[in-house]
């Protein structure tokens, strides 16, 4: 039956609600494939039926289904039992759920999705990085949306910190979007979690279909953490889904001189969970997780590189103002820096201001 499925999803007009439409009506995928009289179908006009019908006459389901194998992409239909049970619950559930990797490493009953910017401030994903960090130990998969910005950053702290993360595209696999993370999508599919998208392979990265994937993103997840979103972002969207779909909505607040926090506030003022740290989205999702305590690492720092950790404990520095706080000369502060960056204490960011790390 799977082919059936497939072939459905292959063609481009055909929407999962009109698939599911279809499903639901004839009660068995491949009646629903062959059916020649569409006409007692609820709320399907002629002129979209004689649409399907044209379409599907120019579909064969054995060709469809050897185009997934050969890419090596995995899948899962509606109707097979392993499909993840949260996205099945939502409106509008993917016919089909292609993937790469192994989804069912992860662990589905505690999904997290992280949403934000694009074009995401250093402050926004320094806070998830931190967020996401505390996490370290646990079960808890992260999914979100890989793309740039606050996407990266969810999927690569959870690499980095022992997570199981799962990338939801809004392409067929024939496409790796944005192409800078193409390594990112290769470190997910290699035994870290797994990237999936409702799109057949072939299938470009078309505008419209990234507000369309937001849905599975949060669809897959018990709640969905926003770390940064203006208000028009498909952050927002995804924000908004969350709710209608049940789920838990949890905010990471920001400077509220940026504009894509306004979004963040607005989520705030209308009941969102403000969220500082990993124990609060264990608790505004009710999760008992075992976090490893992991003994912090003991800086050995001189008498002036404690006098510069000490200048950076409550927000960035450039040079000068280090100079001023230190008191310490130019080539003196050049070389303490540059050993504390070697150390990994601080880091140089936004050209010539230093961070604690």
């Amino acid at each position: 039956m799977d082919k059936y499925w497939i072939a459905l999803s292959s063609i481009e007009e055909l929407s999962s609600s009109f698939i599911q439409k279809l499903y639901n009506h004839f009660g068995d995928i491949e009646k629903a494939f062959k059916a020649g009289d569409l006409s007692e179908i609820d709320g399907l006009s002629v002129k979209k039926a004689e649409k399907f019908l044209r379409l599907r006459d120019k579909t064969d389901p054995d060709k469809a289904l050897q185009l997934v194998k050969e890419r090596g992409v995995k899948y899962l239909t509606f109707e097979d039992e392993q499909y993840p049970q949260m996205l099945r619950n939502i409106y509008d559930a993917p016919s089909v759920l292609y993937y790469k990797g192994d989804l069912f490493d992860c662990n589905l009953d505690k999904t997290l999705a992280v949403v934000g910017s694009r074009r995401a401030t250093s402050y926004a994903k320094d806070a998830l990085a931190k967020i996401i960090s505390e996490l370290n130990g646990t079960d808890i998969c992260i999914v979100s949306g890989l793309a740039s910005g606050i996407d990266t950053t969810a999927h690569v702290s959870a690499l980095d910190n022992n997570l199981k993360t799962i990338g939801v595209i809004a392409s067929g696999f024939d496409y790796t979007y944005p192409a800078s993370n193409k390594e990112l999508y290769k470190r997910i599919e290699d035994g870290n979690g797994a990237v999936v998208s409702e799109y057949y392979p072939t299938f470009e990265p078309l505008k419209f279909r990234f507000p369309q994937r937001n849905r599975i993103v949060s669809g897959l997840s018990y709640g969905t953490l926003v770390a940064e979103a203006s208000l028009k972002s498909g952050a927002l969207i995804t924000a908004n889904l969350t709710l209608e779909q049940g789920r838990e909505l949890m905010c990471i607040p920001g400077l509220v001189t940026n504009p894509n926090t306004q979004g963040i506030y607005k989520l705030l003022k209308n009941g969102a969970t403000l969220v500082t740290c990993a124990d609060d989205v264990l608790e505004a999702l009710g999760w008992e997780v075992k976090i490893e305590q992991k003994n912090l690492f003991e800086l050995d720092l001189s008498e002036n590189e404690q006098l510069i950790f000490d200048a950076l404990e409550i927000e960035d520095k450039c040079f000068d103002e280090l100079q001023a706080f230190t008191r310490l000369s130019v080539d003196d502060l050049l070389t303490y820096l540059t050993t504390m960056e070697l150390k990994g204490i601080i880091k140089q960011v936004d050209g010539d201001r230093y961070r604690k790390i």
